[in-house]
């Protein structure tokens, strides 16, 4: 059987985010544990991390996501930005390890018009600072992005980069996004296209460095450089695609949290459906 969840609010609580998933069918989940839209926030309280570990411990839900904020970029030239972005990475680690939750996810973030080498370079000493101010058991996965302009981590060859400037490996893995790697130019729509973009992350960076998968389609087509999520099954991944996905060993062992749309066409309780689905089905004649 697959692990899948979906993408949770936290509104009314952080603790309301363990109902709200178990309501959706999830096995795991992912939140954010403060508003992703500013820079501000409030710090936990005692009585916030109790109720929220408290609910985690009887819900069966394994494991807890938590994602960074959208503002913060690790890779930018701008002083300012960055200091405010490895204070957010420092504070979103620290706030994982008081609610027990054990990943992290970070988008690598965008060059400010220089060379690539110079974001990679970024990114790690804002990495390396953070984990340093951070000393606790979250790890910090790493997300490929889709291939925007002047993104940092599109290529597998970015994230390698990165992870080898880390200083304590330990403390960071991988989080595999299915839309981000399509629209990077990695195609998923056939066990062909699956099996050469696996092998050659394999051969790069290690298949075990992977902790979390965003099981998402894509609006945009492959190698669109587009970051736009659609229901399973109904992008330009399809559904075949994400049929001979969920028969990878990767698929079934790890858990894959759907940041998929909520619209008229389906919610978050049939993404999850249609996963299970398709993990499910029948073999196909092939």
């Amino acid at each position: 059987m697959v692990r899948v969840g979906v993408h949770v609010s936290i509104a009314g609580g952080i603790a309301n985010s363990v109902a709200r998933a178990k309501e959706s069918g999830c096995d795991a989940f992912q939140i954010f544990s403060r508003s992703p839209r500013g820079w501000g926030y409030k710090d936990l309280t005692t009585e916030d991390v109790q109720e929220f570990r408290d609910a985690l411990e009887h819900s069966g839900l394994n494991p807890a996501v938590d994602h960074m904020p959208y503002l913060p970029n690790l890779a930018t030239s701008r002083e300012d930005m960055s200091g405010k972005s490895v204070g957010t990475l420092t504070a979103e680690l620290l706030r994982c390890g008081q609610l027990g939750i054990p990943f992290l996810v970070t988008h690598l973030g965008h060059h400010t018009g220089e060379s690539l080498e110079d974001g990679r370079k970024r990114v790690i000493r804002a990495i390396n600072s953070a984990l340093d101010h951070a000393d606790n058991r979250t790890m910090l996965l790493l997300e490929n992005t889709a291939g925007e302009k002047n993104g940092v981590g599109s290529r597998f060859e970015d994230i390698l980069a990165v992870m080898e400037g880390i200083g304590d490996r330990s403390r960071t893995g991988v989080c595999f996004d299915t839309c981000h790697a399509f629209g990077a130019g990695y195609d998923l729509r056939t066990r062909e296209g699956i099996e050469e973009t696996f092998n050659l992350f394999d051969e790069m960076i290690g298949l075990r460095e992977i902790q979390v998968i965003h099981c998402n389609d894509s609006r945009g087509e492959l190698g669109s450089g587009l970051d736009r999520h659609e229901h399973i099954g109904l992008g330009s991944i399809g559904e075949e695609g994400f049929y001979q996905l969920l028969r990878h060993d990767l698929f079934r062992s790890l858990p894959l949290i759907c940041e998929t749309p909520v619209d008229e066409r389906r919610d978050d309780l049939g993404n999850i459906a249609k996963v299970r689905d398709l993990a499910g089905d029948l073999p196909r004649d092939e």
